[in-house]
């Protein structure tokens, strides 16, 4: 009678190499919380993260940060420049649309006469 031994895989990886992995693939975390009283809907949280790298988010087109004002030097700089093209933007349509003049007023309606 032979004796087999049965041997088990088990892949192991350090802290590192689960985070390498999880930030060059990416990871998604979906959920809702719905919270109702008496069938009345009070509160709903939607929560959807997403933890990749910068180059992989970059890489489906997540770039939300470049933007911010509070992370970007270069942010700053573009909120400035958005104000001072909606301030040219008022000025000109002013300019082309006028306000119309108001209405004169109806003159009054003759008195019958008896």
């Amino acid at each position: 009678m032979s004796h087999t031994r049965m041997e088990h895989s088990v892949q192991t990886g350090t802290l590192a190499d689960i985070l390498d992995r999880i930030l060059d693939k990416g990871v998604v975390i979906a959920g809702d919380v719905t919270v109702c009283l008496v069938g009345v809907e009070l509160l709903n949280i939607r929560l959807r993260l997403l933890i990749c790298s910068v180059d992989k988010a970059m890489e489906m087109g997540i770039n939300w940060w470049q933007n911010d004002p509070t992370l970007s030097s270069q942010a700053a700089d573009t909120a400035e420049q958005n104000r001072a093209l909606q301030q040219r933007l008022d000025r000109l349509e002013r300019i082309l649309n006028p306000a119309p003049a108001p209405a004169p007023a109806p003159a009054p309606a003759p008195e019958p006469q008896a």
